[in-house]
C-alpha cells in the first residue's frame, strides 16, 4: 500500500536518506525544510523549501500543498532540528531557547497542522527523532538534551491523546548518527558504534508497516553501529 508522507528536515543528511528509502518503495514523499534548496533530487514527490516550521501559518500552507498535490497524509516524520555543545557556565543562554524552537516547537507545530489529515488515515503514523543522549545528559549537552527530552514527553503525551484512534506516535532515540558532518566534527572518534542513517530509515519503515500497528508511545533506542 502506498503512503503519503511528510519528512521535515528532508534536505539534510538523515532526512534525505529517509525520504529516499520511502520513495524507492513507491510511497509519495514531501520533503519540508528551512533551507532554501537541496543538493539531492529525485527522491521525493514534492519539495517545499524555506519553510519556518515554528510558524503555524506556514505549516498550514504545507498541509494545503500536500493535500492538493498528494491527496492526503498518512505519515509525519519529524526530523528537523539542531544541536550544539556548550557548558552552561560558558555558553550562550539564548541557545536554550533556540534549541527548544528547533527541536520541540518545529515538531509540535507541524504535528498540530498535520493531525486532522493523519487522523483520517487508516494507517496514521507520527515518528519523531529524540536522542539517546537526552535520557541522561552529559556535560555540555544540557540545552540539547533538555530540548530532545521535550520531544520524548511530547511523543508520550500525544500517544495517550490519540489512544482511541488508529494513529501511532513513537520516537526514535539515535546515538551519534554516522554523517559526513559528524565525522568532520569528530575526526578522532571511534565510529564503529555510530548508527547509519539507513538503519534509522529501516526502523521507520517498520513503524509504518501493518505489523507495527500496536506500537505507540515508545521511545526506541537506535544505537547499534555496524557489526
Amino acid at each position: 500500500m502506498s503512503l503519503n508522507i511528510i519528512v521535515t528536515g528532508g534536505f539534510g543528511a538523515l532526512g534525505s536518506v529517509v525520504s529516499a528509502a520511502f520513495h524507492q518503495r513507491g510511497h509519495q514523499v514531501c520533503r519540508v525544510d528551512y533551507a532554501s534548496s537541496s543538493s539531492t533530487s529525485g527522491i521525493s514527490t514534492l519539495d517545499l523549501a524555506a519553510i519556518d516550521l515554528c510558524d503555524a501559518a506556514e505549516c498550514a500552507g504545507v498541509m494545503e500543498n500536500v493535500q492538493h498535490k498528494m491527496g492526503g497524509l498518512d505519515v509525519l516524520i519529524n526530523i528537523a532540528g539542531g544541536f550544539c555543545w556548550e557548558t552552561l557556565q560558558d555558553g550562550d543562554i539564548g541557545n536554550w531557547e533556540r534549541l527548544h524552537r528547533m527541536n520541540v516547537l518545529t515538531a509540535a507545530t507541524m504535528t498540530q497542522a498535520a493531525l486532522p489529515a493523519i487522523r483520517s488515515s487508516d494507517c496514521g503514523r507520527i515518528i519523531n527523532i529524540g536522542a539517546l543522549g537526552a535520557l541522561a545528559a552529559d556535560a555540555g549537552l544540557g540545552a540539547y538534551a533538555a530540548s530532545k527530552s521535550g520531544v520524548h514527553r511530547m511523543t508520550e503525551a500525544l500517544a495517550k491523546e490519540l489512544a482511541d484512534t488508529k494513529v501511532t506516535v513513537n520516537a526514535l532515540l539515535p546515538s551519534i548518527i554516522d554523517t559526513d558532518a559528524n565525522r568532520q566534527a569528530m575526526p578522532e572518534a571511534d565510529t564503529r558504534q555510530w548508527v547509519s542513517p539507513s538503519a534509522i530509515a529501516d526502523v521507520m519503515l517498520f513503524l509504518c508497516s501493518a505489523e507495527a500497528a500496536s506500537i505507540s508511545g515508545a521511545l526506541l533506542p537506535v544505537s547499534r553501529g555496524g557489526v
